[in-house]
C-alpha cells in the first residue's frame, strides 16, 4: 500500500541543507539516515521500486526521530513531519507497528483508561464543564508528573481541568494512525471548547494542526501573553541558573521558542545550551521503542548540561522531562530536570547530593 501526497513528496529538491540539522545523520553520517535519504526511500516505495517490507525502508521509518528540525532549514518548504506520518501510516499497520507503541495507543484509546492513568495521582482536576479556557491534562503526564498540572492551575486558576477529557491523539498521529489521531483531537476540541492550554509541546503542535492555532496555546505562550510576573531580573542573588531543552515539535512545528526563554529569565539566570534546540532523544515513543539510539542522542546533551554549571534544565514537554530526568539520575548529576510550569509557580526541586 502506498499513498504519499504528491505535492509533499515532490517538493524536495535534494539540496542537502537538511543533513547537518538531522540528529540521526549526525550519529551515522549515512545519507540514507537523513531526511533527503529517507525521502528517496519514500519515492522508491511510492514508485514500486522497493517493496513495503524492504528492510531498509522499515528500519529508516523507525530510526527517524520525527523532530522536524529539517523543516526549519529547508529552502523548498518540505513538510517532512507530514511525510513521516504518511510513511508510518503505511509501514506501521498491525504487527508492523512496534509493540510498545501498540500497547500505549490501546491504553489511551478510551477516555476511561486515560482517566484511570491518573486516578491515584493528585493531578489537577476541576468539576463541572469548562466555562473558559481549559487545561489539557496530558495522558501520561497525569501519572508521571502530576505536579505539572497542579502548578499550571496555581499559576492560572481560571483554567478548567476536567479529568474525563481524554487523549489528544498525538500518540496515534506519530505512530502510524494519523486518521485516528485527527479524530481524537477533534473530539477533545468538542469536550474543551474555547482556548486549550497544554503543558506538552508535542500535544500543542498536534492539536494546532487539527483545531487551528487560535484554539491552542502551549503554557509558555499563555503565560507570556498574560505577562505573568516572576522575580526581578536585576536581582541576581539567589537566582538559580536555568537551561532549557526545547520541545522539538513546539519549536520546529510552531516556531515557539522565544516565549519559554523569556519566562525563564523572570525566575532565574537563563543559560543557553548550544544544543537546546536539538532533539534530546525522547521523541514521543522513540525512547521506549529504540532505547539505545535514544541514549546515543541524549549523551552529548547531558555532557553539555553538566558543563554549563546550571542548577536546573527546564522542559516544556513530558517526554523530554522523563528523558532528561532519567539521564541525569543515571549520571548521579546534581542538575535537576523540572517543568517550566513548576519553576514559574515557585517550585525549585533540591539539587541532588553527589
Amino acid at each position: 500500500m502506498t499513498g504519499f501526497t504528491p505535492d509533499l513528496l515532490n517538493r524536495c529538491i535534494a539540496c542537502g541543507f537538511c543533513l547537518p540539522a538531522c540528529p540521526t545523520y549526525a550519529l551515522t553520517k549515512d545519507e540514507t539516515s537523513s531526511p533527503r535519504g529517507r525521502i528517496d526511500l519514500m519515492r522508491a516505495l511510492d514508485e514500486g521500486i522497493l517493496p513495503a517490507d524492504d528492510p531498509r525502508v522499515r528500519e529508516e521509518a523507525a530510526f527517524c526521530l520525527g523532530c522536524r528540525a529539517c523543516e526549519t532549514v529547508c529552502p523548498a518548504g518540505v513538510q517532512y513531519g507530514d511525510l513521516l506520518e504518511e510513511w508510518r501510516d503505511q509501514q506501521w499497520q498491525g504487527t508492523g507497528r512496534p509493540l510498545v507503541a501498540r500497547l500505549l495507543m490501546i491504553l489511551v484509546d478510551a477516555r476511561w483508561r486515560v482517566r484511570l492513568l491518573g486516578l491515584l495521582r493528585r493531578h489537577a482536576r476541576t468539576r463541572g464543564g469548562p466555562q473558559g479556557p481549559s487545561l489539557m491534562l496530558g495522558c501520561f503526564e497525569r501519572a508521571l508528573f502530576p505536579k505539572v498540572s497542579r502548578a499550571a492551575r496555581r499559576l492560572f486558576p481560571e483554567l478548567a481541568a476536567p479529568a474525563a477529557q481524554g487523549c489528544c491523539g498525538a500518540l496515534h498521529a506519530h505512530n502510524g494512525d494519523s486518521a485516528r489521531g485527527r479524530r481524537m483531537a477533534e473530539e477533545l476540541g468538542r469536550r474543551l471548547p474555547g482556548t486549550i492550554v497544554t503543558t506538552s509541546g508535542g500535544c500543542a503542535a498536534h492539536l494546532s494542526s487539527v483545531l487551528g492555532r487560535d484554539r491552542v496555546k502551549e503554557l509558555s505562550q499563555y503565560a507570556y501573553e498574560r505577562d505573568t510576573p516572576g522575580g526581578d531580573p536585576a536581582e541576581t542573588a539567589g537566582r538559580p541558573r536555568i537551561a532549557l531543552q526545547d520541545s522539538c515539535h513546539l519549536r520546529n512545528g510552531l516556531d515557539v521558542w522565544r516565549e519559554p526563554r523569556a519566562m525563564l529569565e523572570r525566575v532565574g539566570t537563563y543559560v543557553e545550551l548550544p544544543s537546546a534546540g536539538t532533539c534530546c532523544g525522547a521523541a514521543g515513543t522513540y525512547a521506549l521503542v529504540r532505547p539505545r539510539d535514544s541514549r546515543r542522542v541524549l549523551d552529548a546533551k547531558l555532557d553539555e548540561i553538566e558543563a554549563a554549571g546550571v542548577d536546573y534544565v527546564a522542559v516544556v514537554n513530558p517526554g523530554c522531562y522523563r528523558q532528561l530526568d532519567q539521564g541525569l539520575r543515571r549520571r548521579k548529576s546534581r542538575v535537576r530536570a523540572v517543568h517550566l510550569a513548576e519553576l514559574l509557580a515557585g517550585e525549585r526541586p533540591r539539587r541532588r547530593a553527589q
